[in-house]
């Protein structure tokens, strides 16, 4: 079992910053996977990023170049850094954890707890961002 919580949610406006963070406890060594995704009203849930130590980052097409996925392994903590934030970013994000699946889908398929080569078993409750044009 894996325990997430998220914060550092909040409004701001066009062009502005904001660092989620993703607080990790129980069977973390087991589900090296970490992502964030997100789900904006009426639309269905996205990967945005995730990391796994040995293959390292990967991210959304339309996310990339302004956020930043890193993790502290000392802290069990996930962080999602995002810059130049739009509009279109508004939505609730959610930390999620669990195993590589290499093979099963391409590596850019990310739908459910499928994303980016991982399967998710694992999410938290979310913590929701605007973007005020």
């Amino acid at each position: 079992q894996v325990h997430l919580v998220e914060s550092g949610g909040g409004s701001v406006q066009s062009g502005g910053s904001l660092r989620l963070s993703c607080a990790a406890s129980g069977d973390t060594h087991a589900n090296p996977c970490m992502g964030w995704s997100r789900q904006a009203p009426g639309k269905e849930r996205e990967g945005v990023a995730r990391i796994i130590s040995r293959d390292g980052r990967t991210y959304a097409d339309s996310v990339k170049g302004r956020f930043t996925i890193s993790q502290d392994s000392a802290k069990n903590t996930l962080y999602l850094e995002m810059n130049d934030l739009k509009p279109e970013d508004t939505a609730m994000y959610f930390c999620a954890a669990g195993e590589p699946s290499p093979g099963t889908w391409p590596d850019d398929y990310c739908s459910g707890s499928w994303c980016y080569g991982c399967f998710y078993s694992y999410w938290g409750q979310g913590t929701e961002v605007t973007v005020s044009s």
